[in-house]
């Protein structure tokens, strides 16, 4: 990959890092009830981290889904930076496997990448929350967040990245 190329690549993952952190400040700028956050916030990340690995490739993505988490402690989104880590690796998780199906239906890719994400998401926060000495009412709370709605926002973010790389004809 000659300079140009890695300029070009490096641009466009720094836009879409900034793309996604700007997504997760929306509940920061606009008072969104919680549950209604999880679920717009969710969808617009997964959809750029979608559009970001089909768009940069896997390295730059995970260098966002990592960051992401990061940025969210720091916002007192996530109660502990322990909690960064399963975020961060369930999102690679849903990024590796879109990768790796490429050759899959899109929408089939989309319901394993998805599925897989919170299966792990929740498995990991329920072990961690058995180890963690944390108030039940937030323990609750954050497992429920990493279960099935992880399902729904990747199902959402692959529609919507769906129909932006339709309009750009990217992907």
């Amino acid at each position: 990959m000659n300079l140009n190329s890695r300029v070009a690549v490096l641009t466009r993952a720094a836009l879409l890092l900034a793309l996604a952190l700007l997504f997760q400040s929306i509940r920061l700028l606009f008072p969104i009830p919680p549950l209604a956050s999880t679920f717009l916030i969710g969808s617009l990340m997964n959809a750029c981290f979608l559009l970001a690995a089909g768009i940069v490739g896997m390295g730059p993505t995970l260098m966002i889904v990592f960051l992401v988490p990061i940025v969210a402690y720091f916002q007192q989104v996530l109660p502990l930076p322990i909690f960064i880590i399963p975020v961060a690796l369930g999102n690679a998780i849903f990024i590796g496997i879109f990768l790796m199906g490429r050759h899959w239906k899109y929408w089939v890719n989309i319901v394993v990448a998805a599925a897989s994400k919170a299966i792990f998401m929740y498995i990991a926060f329920s072990w961690l929350l058995n180890l963690l000495e944390i108030h039940v009412k937030i323990a609750t709370g954050l497992l429920f967040i990493m279960s099935w709605p992880q399902f729904i926002t990747g199902i959402i973010g692959g529609a919507l990245a769906g129909i932006i790389k339709k309009r750009l004809r990217l992907l």
